[in-house]
């Protein structure tokens, strides 16, 4: 009996994807787990494996159609199978002896649920729905580009957009307007946004015209960590967790959202969701981009558990092994763009979350200390190098105050600086 290929569901708040490439023709010899096709949700690009061997009889959805969870896209079978197909040759002209193969789906237990489910517009995800009432939208207006066209969370993202604009245009009929070709030099090269860098552009904008951004600087004396690191570091690799700077971040991050929970919430017009639990995503560059896998209950690891996490999300991340459902549900994010030499940074918030933080490189550089609070010359004063690093903590204005800003800092200025040896 044939195996129908349906699209899985890639998390729990996924319910859809696209079908980016087909490994496999119609045709093909199937091994069981081996790739048959490339999918993509947002910004994740995952392979999904066959389900069964065989031979591939029939492809029901074609590259760059998006599908529901649940669907059927294709069917694996015996190669025999194959004459039983309509169409074949010396087939029976009579439908009614030869239903089609989506039939078998149809008569399914599976099938028939999902055809009592609502489909198109009338199904709302809990994420459209959140935003929807976050930002007072009224969905009739808005057009949708899913399956059955389904209101997706991008076509609410590009409404928004269009909204803005027409405000701050102070133009009606803004957001009809198409924008113009490109013009190109006889020199230029025009490269198409692959998915993953159109989504990092969209979320981009709009977190700029969502949240009024406000940075905050300090600099740390990385000496008491690094040195924990340099005593630590080899049996922690011994025990499976590679002991990277960026945990101490995470783990100092953690202190500073305790202590200000307003930095771990999100901001709506029916007041400020505090996050009981504290998740946090950790930006990680690609050659075509970056992902912000999510480090969830980071506040119940210790710096051993926190290693090993980021460790294994950090490299399936890189080798293109990430689920979707990883990179959703972060609370707040941290960006090490010190690992590229970047001395200080302003980053963008990671909507709908409240702040991030920045870690620039750690450098040694000579720092005064002093015995005394004065501020004016001592003979007491000496010149040390030390290991040090910048820190920006950029945040929605919206939710939070300088002082507020500057008090999470503070915390996790301290937790660095007085880790214990």
């Amino acid at each position: 009996m044939a195996t129908v290929v349906r699209m899985p569901q890639l998390g729990e708040s996924v319910v859809e994807g696209t079908i980016l490439r087909w490994l496999k023709r119609p045709g093909d010899t199937i091994v069981k787990n081996e790739p048959l096709l490339i999918i993509s949700t947002d910004k994740i690009d995952t392979e999904v494996p066959a389900p069964a061997d065989g031979v591939l009889l029939e492809i029901m959805a074609e590259e760059g159609a998006t599908v529901s969870a649940g669907s059927a896209i294709a069917t694996i079978g015996a190669p025999e199978e194959r004459l039983q197909q309509p169409g074949d040759e010396g087939a029976p002209a009579k439908p009614k002896q030869h239903p089609q193969p989506a039939d078998v789906g149809r008569s399914s237990p599976v099938r028939a649920r999902a055809e009592e489910r609502p489909t198109g517009r009338s199904f709302i995800s809990p994420v459209v729905a959140r935003m929807s009432a976050e930002h007072g939208i009224d969905l009739s207006k808005v057009t949708g580009t899913g399956l059955g066209g389904r209101i997706t969370k991008k076509d609410l993202e590009a409404y928004l957009v269009g909204v803005r604009r027409e405000v701050a245009e102070g133009e009606e009929g803004a957001a009809e307007r198409v924008e113009a070709p490109t013009a190109l030099g006889e020199d230029d090269v025009l490269q198409p946004l692959t998915a993953m860098r159109r989504a990092i552009a969209q979320h981009m904008v709009l977190s700029k015209r969502t949240s009024p951004h406000v940075t905050t600087i300090c600099e740390v004396d990385m000496t008491n960590v690094v040195r924990h690191r340099e005593a630590n570091k080899r049996t922690y690799t011994r025990d499976g967790a590679a002991l990277t700077y960026t945990a101490y971040f995470i783990a100092a991050a953690v202190a500073g959202l305790r202590a200000v929970p307003e930095a771990n919430s999100r901001f709506t017009d029916a007041g400020i969701v505090l996050h009981r639990r504290i998740h946090i995503g950790v930006a990680v560059a690609l050659p075509d981009g970056l992902l912000v896998p999510v480090i969830r209950n980071a506040d119940e690891l210790s710096l051993a558990g926190i290693a090993r996490t980021l460790n294994d999300l950090v490299n399936r991340t890189r080798s293109g092994l990430l689920r979707p459902d990883e990179v959703q549900g972060g609370t707040f994010t941290i960006t090490n763009h010190g690992t590229g030499g970047s001395l200080l940074a302003t980053p963008i918030i990671n909507q709908p979350q409240s702040g991030i933080l920045g870690v620039g490189a750690i450098v040694k550089r000579p720092v005064v200390r002093s015995a005394g609070p004065s501020l004016l010359p001592s003979a007491d004063d000496v010149i040390a190098i030390r290991p040090m690093c910048y820190l920006s903590f950029t945040f929605d204005h919206r939710v939070m105050d300088g002082a507020q800003g500057d008090r999470f800092l503070t915390v996790v200025k301290q937790t660095l600086e007085n880790w214990e040896v």
